[in-house]
């Protein structure tokens, strides 16, 4: 019934930050501390101030970035250059995720309100490079965020998916909005589930449900 469910499919678009690996491995935790030192040096402001503003910028607006941007008129690309200089050493390969999204029927890209770059990193280091047709960070949506439809109208238009064939694999319920209304079929990779009618599927183990499909 699931497998059915995606035989339209021809688009696979993926997210990347706890989706793309586990959430349990806590590796945005190392970015957000780098975010709220970033506002900090960028606006003057003690820390908890700087933590308070980054938390309210990504609930308002998506990303904190999108939060400098609109209100303090930041520069993006320091900003994307530093909160992701961190580690890599808590991801690991998963060669079964690697194979499944391999035998995806079409083409597969990756799309993280992240930058590129990072990203290119984080899939070297689960054994996912060139599994991907396309990397799309926040800089090919002209640094709008997801859940902007205007960025995934950006990132489709430049890369030619067709949303009537596609799917989204998302962590962030609210990235999954604006997909549904383009007619895209929506996945929620999360360790609990959301009820929503923009959800059509949820998984807590990308691997094994990318497994019910091949």
């Amino acid at each position: 019934m699931v497998k059915a469910s995606f035989s339209h499919v021809r688009h696979w678009v993926f997210d990347l930050d706890n989706t793309l690996y586990p959430p349990s491995v806590r590796l945005f935790d190392q970015i957000e501390v780098k975010m709220t030192r970033f506002v900090m040096d960028a606006l003057g402001v003690d820390h908890p101030t700087a933590n308070t503003l980054r938390a309210k910028y990504w609930r308002k607006y998506g990303t904190t970035l999108a939060g400098l941007m609109r209100e303090h008129d930041v520069d993006p690309a320091p900003y994307l250059t530093d909160v992701h200089d961190i580690s890599m050493h808590a991801l690991t390969p998963d060669p079964d995720l690697a194979t499944y999204i391999a035998a995806l029927p079409g083409r597969r890209i990756v799309y993280t309100n992240g930058s590129a770059p990072y990203a290119e990193r984080v899939l070297a280091a689960r054994g996912l490079s060139g599994l991907f047709d396309a990397v799309y960070g926040v800089e090919h949506a002209g640094f709008r965020p997801k859940p902007e439809r205007a960025a995934f109208q950006a990132v489709f238009d430049r890369d030619g998916v067709d949303p009537r064939t596609a799917a989204m694999f998302e962590d962030d319920v609210r990235n999954l909005s604006a997909p549904h209304q383009m007619g895209m079929r929506t996945v929620h990779v999360a360790p609990e589930p959301h009820k929503a009618d923009y959800i059509h599927h949820h998984t807590d183990d990308l691997t094994a449900f990318l497994g019910f499909l091949t």
